[in-house]
C-alpha cells in the first residue's frame, strides 16, 4: 500500500510569525494521482517536501502506509521525488543517473540493469545511456529525471512543478508520460503544480489550496463546475468565471436576482438564505454558460450587450463584452463561426442552471435548494 495520510500539518519557517501551512488534513489514496494546485507562496511544495521528510513538521503528523513517519530519515520513507529543476550528475551518463539511487541501497547489478533498461525503452531512453546530460534536450533531461524516480519502485511519488521548465510542446507530450506510467505503475502520486491545465488533465483528485490552507478537494470536473468560494471560481478556468456584483430582490412573485437591466428567478437558492445576505450578492457564470442565440430552454437573454473585443484561437473564440450596469467585462466562449465584432451591439443569452451565487461577506457559494 502507498497510501499517505495527512493530519493536522501545519509548518512555520524561523523567523516569520504566520504559518506558511495550516492545518492541513489530507488522505491520498493507494494509486491516487492527486495534484496540490494553488497560486505560488500558497505552501503547498513545502506540504510535499514535508511529506518527503525534506523539511521538519511544525505540528500535525505524515503517515505512509499507515506508519508515521515524522521521525523518519527521507532516505527511509520509500518515496522518490521528481524536482523543477533536474538535479542530474553532470559527470554520469543517463544509465549511472537512473541508477544511482539503487546502487546506494545495494541492489544486485543485474536487477539494476534489467530496471534501468526496462524503464529506459518505456520513456524512449534507451538510445541515450551512454551520453551525458549536457548533451541531452530538456525533454529528455526531465524523463531521465522521471526515469530514475521510476526505478526505484517506491510507494510513493512526489513531484514538485517538474514540467515547469519545459516548452509548451514538450509539457504536453511529458503530461501525457507522466500520466501513462502513473497509470501503468499504479503507484500513489502528489503532484505540485500552479498550473490548471496539468491539474485538471492529470489528476484523479485535486486539492486546491489558499495561503497554507485547503480550499476545496475533489475530481476535477467536480471542483471546475462546483466551486466552493470566489477563489476556486476565479482560479480554475481559463477564462475563469465571471463575478459580477448583483441585487437581489424579495418580490411577491418570488425572489429574484437583478444585474444591470436583466433579472432572473433565484427560486432554485434558499428564500431564507438571501435574505439573510441582504439585498446584495455575487453571481457567479463560466464564458462556455453564456452563448449567441438561439435561446434554449432555461436561458435568458441580455439585450445591447456591447462587444469590446474578439479573440479568435481557431477551435474556439473569446468574446469580451460590456453589459449595462456590471461594472466588469464579461467573457464569452464562442463558437469558431461567430460573426460578432468589436463595436456592434449585441444579444447574449445566458443558461441560468449554470449560475452560481456567492456570499458577497464570506465569498463562500450558496447552496441550492434540493428538489
Amino acid at each position: 500500500m502507498g497510501e499517505v495520510e495527512i493530519h493536522g500539518l501545519s509548518k512555520r519557517y524561523d523567523g516569520s510569525p504566520d504559518l506558511a501551512v495550516r492545518g492541513i488534513t489530507l488522505t491520498v489514496l493507494d494509486g491516487e494521482f492527486m495534484v496540490l494546485l494553488g497560486p505560488s507562496g500558497c505552501g503547498k511544495s513545502s506540504v510535499l517536501r514535508m511529506i518527503a521528510g525534506l523539511e521538519p513538521i511544525t505540528s500535525g503528523t505524515v503517515a505512509i502506509d499507515r506508519k508515521i513517519v515524522n521521525e523518519v530519515p527521507a532516505k527511509d520513507r520509500d518515496i522518490a521525488m521528481v524536482f523543477q529543476s533536474y538535479a542530474l550528475y553532470p559527470h554520469m551518463d543517463v544509465f549511472a543517473n537512473m541508477a544511482f539511487g539503487l546502487r546506494r541501497r545495494g541492489v544486485p547489478r543485474s536487477d539494476i540493469e534489467r530496471r534501468v533498461n526496462a524503464v529506459a525503452v518505456k520513456l524512449g531512453l534507451a538510445p541515450y545511456l551512454k551520453r551525458k546530460p549536457h548533451a541531452l534536450s530538456g525533454g529528455q533531461r526531465q524523463r531521465v529525471a522521471l526515469g530514475r524516480a521510476i526505478v526505484r519502485e517506491p510507494k510513493v511519488f512526489l513531484f514538485d512543478e517538474p514540467l515547469s521548465n519545459l516548452d509548451a510542446a514538450l509539457r504536453v507530450t511529458t503530461r501525457n508520460e507522466l500520466i501513462r506510467q502513473q497509470r501503468e505503475i499504479g503507484v500513489t502520486a502528489i503532484y505540485v503544480t500552479h498550473d490548471q491545465i496539468e491539474a485538471m488533465t492529470m489528476g484523479h483528485r485535486i486539492c486546491i489550496m489558499d495561503r497554507g490552507e485547503v480550499v476545496q478537494i475533489g475530481p476535477p470536473l467536480d471542483v471546475y463546475r462546483n466551486p466552493v468560494n470566489t477563489f476556486v471560481a476565479r482560479f480554475l478556468g481559463n477564462p475563469p468565471m465571471n463575478l459580477m456584483d448583483v441585487t437581489v430582490e424579495d418580490t411577491p412573485a418570488g425572489m429574484s436576482v437583478r444585474f444591470g437591466s436583466c433579472s432572473i428567478s433565484a427560486a432554485s437558492w434558499p428564500a431564507d438564505e438571501l435574505r439573510r445576505m441582504g439585498s446584495k450578492a455575487i453571481m457567479g457564470i463560466r464564458p462556455e454558460d453564456l452563448y449567441e442565440g438561439p435561446l434554449r430552454e432555461g436561458g435568458v437573454a441580455i439585450q445591447a450587450a456591447t462587444i469590446i473585443a474578439v479573440e479568435p484561437l481557431g477551435a474556439e473564440t473569446l468574446i469580451a463584452v460590456s453589459i449595462d450596469g456590471v461594472a466588469d467585462d464579461v467573457m464569452v466562449r464562442g463558437g469558431r463561426e461567430t460573426r460578432l465584432r468589436t463595436g456592434q451591439s449585441a444579444t447574449i443569452m445566458l443558461d441560468v442552471s449554470a449560475v452560481h451565487l456567492f456570499d458577497p461577506e464570506t465569498t463562500r457559494v450558496i447552496a441550492r435548494s434540493q428538489s
